[in-house]
């Protein structure tokens, strides 16, 4: 018995099933988000809002940020769940919002992106 849950557990490692978050991955990922969103200390709105304090935060409600209607009224509150969603298609998770990107398709990459998303506290710490 012992030995066939630890061939499962080899199966499901070299299939992709078991994958660790990395955030020192996720950073590489934010690169392409750098352009419109800032996360940190010193983070300020772009084009795209602040994204400290992501997890837990109800859509549409960064001060000083301009969101769509769309965004403010999408009901969503950020988790791991919604943010997974969001990010492969934007503008299919909401509909009508104005961030115009064609998503993170990659699993490991959206998975470490949030890694590093999630380490923001809402005043930029860590």
């Amino acid at each position: 018995m012992r030995n066939l849950v630890l061939v499962a557990a080899v199966l499901a490692a070299s299939s992709g099933v078991v994958k660790a978050q990395d955030a020192a991955e996720g950073e590489n990922v934010f690169k392409q988000c750098r352009a419109c969103h800032a996360v940190g200390a010193e983070a300020r709105n772009l084009v795209g809002p602040v994204l400290n304090g992501l997890n837990g935060r109800k859509s549409g409600t960064i001060d000083g940020f301009s969101y769509s209607d769309a965004n403010k009224n999408s009901g969503i509150t950020w988790s791991e769940a919604t943010f997974k969603e969001y990010i492969v298609n934007p503008a299919a998770k909401i509909p009508g919002t104005k961030m115009a990107f064609i998503g993170v398709k990659k699993e490991k990459d959206i998975a470490d992106l949030w890694a590093y998303l999630k380490q923001f506290k809402a005043d930029g710490s860590k």
